[in-house]
């Protein structure tokens, strides 16, 4: 499943939110292979995909890792920084060299306290991005691992 490009930033956000946003990022780079971040580790940081390609990955016991969903130019990397207790619910490996705007959590968590419009907007981008990437794991997992029996997968 591909992410929808209303969920990029240059589309989700007003440009005073994303301008005040880019303020604080810091420009990083992947190597090819490279891991983002580990399912089950603390979400401290987040990061916005400028050149590359990026997998989210699951933990299934007994099974080997999928992949959710790639992400490419423009995407969201993360959003387990915003909710308590602030630890990732995916995985995520860098597919090819991937450059990207880098985010402290913290950073950004005291912006959105701070100023409530700014607040609002982060979290409605947030909360799409996450819905999207729920419905993107599901939609995998059952493809994955769905039967075909007369039953169905429930």
């Amino acid at each position: 499943m591909t992410p929808s490009i209303t969920l990029r930033m240059t589309s989700a956000l007003p440009p005073e939110h994303r301008e005040r946003l880019l303020r604080v990022a810091r420009e990083v780079g992947f190597r090819q292979g490279a891991r983002l971040f580990e399912e089950g580790g603390h979400a401290d940081r987040f990061w916005i995909v400028r050149d590359g390609t990026v997998a989210l990955d699951m933990h299934v016991p007994g099974r080997p890792t999928p992949v959710i969903e790639t992400l490419g130019e423009g995407d969201l990397v993360g959003w387990s920084w915003l909710f308590e207790p602030y630890v990732w619910q995916l995985g995520a490996r860098a597919q090819t060299p991937v450059r990207a705007y880098e985010f402290d959590a913290v950073a950004v968590r005291l912006m959105y306290d701070d100023d409530a419009e700014f607040g609002r907007e982060i979290g409605r981008w947030v909360g799409r991005v996450l819905s999207h990437r729920l419905n993107a794991a599901r939609a995998r997992l059952v493809d994955l691992y769905g039967t075909s029996t007369s039953g169905g997968v429930r």
